[in-house]
């Protein structure tokens, strides 16, 4: 069937390497996007930087998040949008797919490299091999996620990883080269700790020093004779480029106590509770991090987990270029156990050696952990199918969704069941099955994005110059509507499932306001100069009860008006629970 569309393996690779090129790029100008809290946060400081002329100091307006993080990521969206004249989404974001797309690049190179040193008949080739690993990490749910908005994380996983691919990939030479390979990876640790934070130095120093103790077979003498000063080299070159940031601050003290000690140290803050019950239980345990793994990878949990299993049953056979691969994987979970808070987004940096182990044992993966990845694909697939038809008999009449988004849904359905009822496809697709699930949520959210999302082009041009006050459920969450307001003075107002203001009592404060309400309300005598779709965020837990009882569409989509009402009262003050 398939094998008479696609002539040859090659060729399908490649036609599913554009998906998901495609994919990635594919709505990145939308505020809906799944992103994390952190993006408008960053926007807000790359603006107001910008705005300021100067690279630094930091600006922000943001109660005590100015030097929340190193400045090149700020740097980077002053530059993508040539200093704040070109401010939008895909110019902020863009450079974070490139990143991706880059560490993807790393992924297949390395992959196909060690499928070279390891050949096995019957395995597919080290070309594809090359094309699995990179297509598995494009296809994990947290390279989706963190690897398209502006945040720290397409930057930090690349240059992370990329000196433990420099070692792998140019093995002999690299592990070998005295100054030279050692002074490359410092450079590009210290460009990742000017992403991140200068505390990466630990997890990124112990797995090198493992690495290179491994290589000497583990003799401790020629390690500290010829390998330990290779270490001391990367981690005082990096630590001197990070360094570069208080020496160029006008306001070094500033650095110091926001970032150092408020960021860094404050991690490890228990926040009232004890730090021993939290490492044992709760959201932010030891136990859940040790699900981070499978938990960043998404719909492709089962076959990650199947690759933990495997590498246990053949720990004794496993090759030098694998344990390396898992030293550093264990490494970054060790680390990370250590701060109170304890998230899988800390273990971002570790996607594209797993990606690269997954590769390297795709034919050991028993068939079923691919079909249960795939039975909860079309899970997935039909929940989109289903909101979407809801959402499209709520709007009779407004076109919400095209044709070619039911073919979309059709066609990923459709190679679903072709994966899970024929063997033969099953490993072959079930990473363009997962892109294409990606690329349907992309197109189930777009109409908050499009005309359906947006106020008309007459009520930006009203709002243009004017004060206008905004829902703000989460610390600059006012920002994203000067994408949706361009050129208006935008201020947030708290609401959210503990504090939310009438039309009434907003009328009584502000006289050009945003109001959320339920679809199907009516604003009797309001004077509506736009309105718009919304999906509402932050539930509270009676709300994800409600959701989890069958309430999904009425509480998921609302509708936002842009109302004014004739007042002399002047606006109140900023709520300082937007800030």
């Amino acid at each position: 069937m398939l094998n008479k569309i696609i002539p040859s393996p090659f060729v399908g690779y490649v036609l599913a390497t554009f998906l998901a090129v495609f994919t990635y790029f594919y709505g990145l100008d939308g505020l809906h996007i799944p992103t994390n809290g952190d993006e408008l946060p960053y926007a807000h400081i790359t603006r107001l930087t910008a705005d300021s002329g100067h690279l630094l100091p930091l600006q922000s307006q943001l109660h005590e998040m100015r030097n929340t993080k190193p400045p090149l990521l700020f740097w980077q969206g002053i530059a993508s949008t040539n200093w704040g004249q070109s401010w939008s989404l895909w110019n902020l974001r863009y450079p974070s797919v490139i990143y991706t797309l880059l560490t993807a690049l790393l992924v297949f190179l390395l992959a196909s490299k060690l499928a070279q040193l390891q050949t096995v008949e019957g395995n597919p080739t080290p070309t594809e091999t090359g094309f699995i690993a990179a297509l598995t990490f494009l296809a994990f749910y947290s390279t989706y996620r963190f690897g398209r908005p502006f945040l720290i994380n397409p930057a930090e996983v690349f240059w992370f990883f990329l000196p433990f691919f420099s070692l792998l990939y140019w093995r002999a030479f690299a592990f070998d080269s005295k100054i030279s390979v050692p002074l490359i990876l410092g450079a590009e640790v210290g460009i990742g700790l000017l992403y991140k934070s200068f505390a990466l130095v630990v997890p990124v120093g112990l797995a090198l020093a493992w690495w290179y103790l491994h290589q000497r077979d583990y003799r401790w003498k020629a390690f500290m004779q010829k390998d330990a000063w290779k270490i001391v080299i990367v981690g005082a070159l990096s630590l001197s480029m990070f360094g570069l940031w208080f020496v160029f601050d006008p306001d070094p003290s500033a650095v110091w106590n926001e970032f150092i000690i408020g960021e860094n140290a404050g991690k490890f803050d228990p926040h009232g509770g004890s730090y021993f019950a939290n490492l044992l239980w709760g959201g932010s345990s030891v136990w859940a991090l040790l699900l981070g793994y499978p938990m960043n990878a998404g719909l492709l949990a089962f076959p990650v987990f199947a690759v933990f299993l495997i590498s246990y049953r053949r720990r004794l056979r496993l090759s030098d270029s694998e344990k390396m691969l898992w030293i550093w994987m264990i490494v970054l979970f060790v680390v990370f156990t250590l701060p109170s808070q304890r998230t899988a987004r800390y273990l971002l940096e570790a996607m594209p050696g797993l990606a690269v182990l997954c590769a390297l044992n795709w034919q050991r993966i028993n068939r079923g952990y691919f079909v249960a990845s795939l039975l909860l694909s079309g899970c997935v697939l039909a929940l989109l199918a289903f909101l979407s038809w809801r959402l499209q008999m709520e709007m009779p009449g407004s076109g919400v969704y095209s044709t070619a988004y039911w073919i979309l849904l059709f066609v990923a359905s459709a190679l679903t069941l072709i994966a899970i009822a024929w063997a033969r496809y099953t490993r072959a697709l079930v990473n363009v099955v997962v892109l294409l699930v990606m690329l349907a949520l992309a197109a189930f959210l777009q109409p908050l994005d499009g005309d359906a999302g947006n106020f008309s082009t007459q009520a930006q041009r009203y709002a243009a110059g004017k004060d206008v006050w905004t829902p703000c459920n989460f610390r600059a969450v006012d920002e994203g509507y000067r994408f949706l307001l361009p050129g208006a003075h935008v201020h947030g107002y708290l609401s959210d499932s503990t504090s939310s203001l009438s039309i009434a009592e907003l009328s009584g404060k502000y006289n050009l306001f945003a109001v959320q309400v339920p679809l199907q309300e009516k604003c009797e005598g309001c004077n509506i100069i736009g309105q718009r779709l919304e999906m509402r965020s932050r539930h509270s837990p009676e709300e994800i009860r409600r959701i989890l009882s069958g309430e999904v569409f009425q509480l998921l989509f609302t509708k936002e008006l842009l109302l004014e009402v004739p007042l002399v009262i002047p606006a109140t003050p900023v709520v300082e629970g937007c800030r």
